[in-house]
């Protein structure tokens, strides 16, 4: 899952899980996700762009003041995904990573569960921020909000964030073309 705005970019290692299950972390996932996110920015036009990584824990573990997970997890991931050429650093404090973002020092932030992406995401701009499915050989793109079955057929719904899906969809559609 890829949440795009016009000030920044989240995609998530885990997204509709228990937290439980989401601190058990697996670098090849996070690798996944990273290659991923790297691609979702090139057919968004942008290709030179750093990923900022988050770490798990508080403060990205302090060096295992807050656990070991960022170093025995994120590190080895964001070493990988260097290796394969793609611009990242990690893991990093999520609670000042997303500021950095919205400034513009990063292209796309990775987050390492739902909630980590999602708050800052909805903050910023809720009517204009796009879902956009990756890994899937289609473009896929839909409100980020979910589905309003509560306003269903009462003529209430609001139309703003499903034309930002369906134009991000064309600029992805058109990037696409033109790579190829």
């Amino acid at each position: 899952m890829l949440l795009v705005n016009d000030r920044m970019r989240v995609v998530h290692v885990s997204t509709h899980l228990p937290l439980s299950r989401a601190c058990e972390l697996e670098p090849t996932r996070i690798v996944r996700t990273i290659e991923l996110g790297h691609a979702a920015l090139v057919s968004l036009g942008i290709t030179d762009g750093l990923i900022a990584v988050c770490g798990l824990n508080p403060h990205a573990g302090e060096n295992g003041l807050f656990g070991d997970e960022d170093s025995r997890s994120i590190v080895p991931a964001v070493e990988a995904a260097s290796q394969l050429g793609i611009r990242c650093e990690g893991p990093l404090p999520a609670d000042t990573v997303f500021l950095k973002a919205f400034r513009g020092v990063y292209a796309l932030v990775v987050a390492m569960y739902h909630d980590q992406g999602h708050i800052p995401m909805k903050l910023i701009d809720f009517e204009n921020t796009v879902n956009v499915s990756l890994g899937l050989p289609i473009i896929r793109t839909s409100v980020d909000h979910g589905t309003a079955f509560d306003i269903a057929g009462k003529n209430q719904a609001d139309p703003t964030n499903m034309k930002a899906a369906m134009k991000l969809a064309a600029v992805m559609a058109t990037n696409r073309s033109a790579a190829a």
